[in-house]
């Protein structure tokens, strides 16, 4: 039994994206349920270069609660004018499959395009990501196939590894999304994203362009 709980534990540890990569300096972790992770995911590319763009579920950080409660509303509003983006709310959060979908968009190499499509789709258009022909519509519009990006959607296999990152992140002090790490540190919330900035800038380390 001991052997098993092992394996358990290693197949969780593997499956956990908040560790370092190789190469990269900086990770994004977003939900996509998440109107935080909306505001920073406009500006990832703009204050990180090209950062490794990583869905995580929300719900072990209280994400999607938080998200959808009155004062996280309001505070989301003042954000975003704040920021001088556009702000509406979707007809639904997004559900798991939205989720799934940007995990196989993450994995081909269209991470960030997929994520910016589809949180434009909801946060801009007020569009529902449950909707199979709005997820298509983002999956189209990130040049990522749609047939595969709706399999992936509907896969619940996909949730583990969701479910291991945000317990990652948990583990490394952090307790709300969106999260950036730069190399060994991992700072959560909206405003993390001016601050990790920042931290790469004191490092001395440019700016990779976004491809």
């Amino acid at each position: 039994m001991g052997g098993m709980g092992e394996l358990i534990v290693l197949a969780e540890r593997l499956a956990d994206r908040s560790r370092p990569a190789p190469g990269r300096a900086a990770a994004f972790f977003f939900d996509l349920s998440c109107p935080f992770s909306y505001l920073a995911a406009e500006r990832v590319e703009r204050i990180l270069g090209d950062a490794e763009w990583i869905p995580t579920s929300g719900g072990p950080l209280g994400g999607l609660v938080w998200a959808q409660s009155p004062a996280a509303r309001r505070e989301a509003e003042r954000r975003a004018v704040e920021l001088r983006l556009p702000l509406v709310w979707p007809d639904g959060f997004p559900a798991a499959s939205a989720l799934r979908a940007a995990a196989y968009a993450a994995e081909i190499g269209a991470g960030a395009r997929f994520a910016l499509a589809a949180s434009r789709l909801a946060f801009c258009g007020g569009f529902d990501l449950c909707d199979r022909e709005i997820l298509a519509e983002a999956a189209a519009a990130a040049g990522v196939p749609i047939d595969q990006c709706l399999a992936a959607a509907g896969d619940p296999g996909r949730d583990a590894p969701l479910l291991a990152t945000a317990r990652g992140l948990i583990a490394r002090g952090v307790s709300e999304l969106p999260a950036v790490r730069i190399e060994q540190r991992w700072i959560g919330g909206e405003r993390a994203l001016a601050a990790a900035g920042a931290l790469m800038r004191a490092a001395g380390r440019p700016l990779a362009p976004a491809s």
